[in-house]
């Protein structure tokens, strides 16, 4: 961690550590169960996780809000993605009304969805929209930084302010809008990993192998404008550069949620690279990070190895939204349901092993 920050000290703060008495009587309960050990794999583990992290014997993953945080980039003005800069806040607009993927996604799992207007070029409000943003939109980082240091800390405190008006969720979810994230996902990645950005530029919404090269060679220039190309910057120094609002916002709230014992289901690739900004600004945030899925964006593989994170779900999906964190969710509500409903051995009157 850095001596010095121009982020608030509470980004710093520790998060509490797992409950070790809840996570050895899960751990018991588990193996008191009808069926042999170890037989519901992961399923089990989750369970375990989760009851440690929530402090409790028996977990649970019944309320859990689904966050969403939007924002515009500069970048977008260099042809980095298939579709227009004006599409962000349309769909701010298609969440509100409840017509986009993780809208039909909330209900069908009885979900609420808040929408958070973390820097979108939109100029006034939107029905069902909190507008919390520093400005509309970064600046274009290909030639100038992308925020100022009191707009990078303006977006971790958005996110920390959405965690707070969560109603006591057992878990949270964060997804993302914004079109050009894919490219600014990619950028903090490439210089937090020292990693070329060839490696991790992927199609995004749809660019084809040529536009998807450009993309990689325009953040390899810009990496190199801002002299993060060894690796070795500060991680509010790129995040300044390069960084996105609602990338920062979600950082926030990770940390954020960690701190208050709330676990975290973690979506697709920029949401990944979000909680790799969190995990090394505040490493005690990473256990409280559950993985959803592998996206089909290229970079996320490397994204999940750096934080030794085994995603539940593999389903080609990049479509962003929290949609892949909302999918994985049915799986931790049946590893809470099994944990905490099945009969011992001795409720069931079942011979145990041998």
């Amino acid at each position: 961690m850095q001596d010095t920050h121009t982020l608030p000290e509470w980004v710093f703060r520790d998060c509490p550590v797992m409950s070790l008495p809840d996570r050895d009587a899960a751990l018991q309960r588990q193996a008191e169960l009808t069926k042999p050990a170890g037989s519901l794999g992961r399923l089990e583990t989750l369970a375990v996780e989760l009851a440690g992290l929530q402090h409790i014997e028996r977990p649970k993953a019944a309320r859990v809000p689904i966050i969403i945080f939007a924002g515009d980039h500069g970048i977008a003005a260099q042809g980095v993605s298939a579709y227009p800069q004006q599409v962000t806040i349309a769909m701010m607009a298609n969440f509100s009304a409840g017509g986009a993927a993780i809208s039909v996604l909330a209900r069908e799992l009885g979900a609420t969805l808040e929408v958070i207007d973390a820097g979108t070029l939109a100029e006034t409000a939107l029905p069902g929209i909190v507008i919390d943003k520093p400005r509309r939109g970064t600046r274009d980082f290909s030639t100038e930084e992308a925020l100022a240091p009191n707009e990078v800390a303006f977006a971790f405190a958005c996110g920390e302010r959405a965690v707070a008006r969560a109603s006591s969720p057992d878990l949270l979810i964060f997804g993302e809008m914004g079109i050009g994230n894919t490219t600014t996902a990619a950028a903090i990645a490439a210089a937090l990993l020292a990693t070329s950005p060839d490696r991790l530029a992927g199609s995004g919404t749809g660019l084809d192998p040529a536009g998807r090269d450009r993309k990689a060679r325009l953040i390899a220039a810009a990496l190199a404008r801002h002299g993060l190309g060894a690796g070795n910057a500060a991680v509010e120094r790129v995040l300044c550069a390069v960084g996105g609002l609602e990338i920062l916002a979600m950082s926030g709230a990770i940390i954020a949620a960690a701190q208050r014992r709330i676990p975290v289901l973690i979506d697709g690739f920029i949401v990944s690279v979000a909680a790799l900004a969190a995990v090394r600004l505040n490493p005690s945030c990473r256990p409280y990070l559950i993985f959803s899925h592998r996206s089909a964006e290229q970079g996320h593989r490397l994204v999940l190895d750096a934080l030794e994170a085994r995603p539940l779900l593999d389903l080609d999906l990049r479509l962003g939204e929290g949609s892949g964190a909302a999918l994985a969710l049915p799986l931790l509500r049946l590893a809470c349901a099994l944990h905490n409903g099945m009969a011992t051995f001795a409720e069931a009157a079942v011979p145990g092993p041998a």
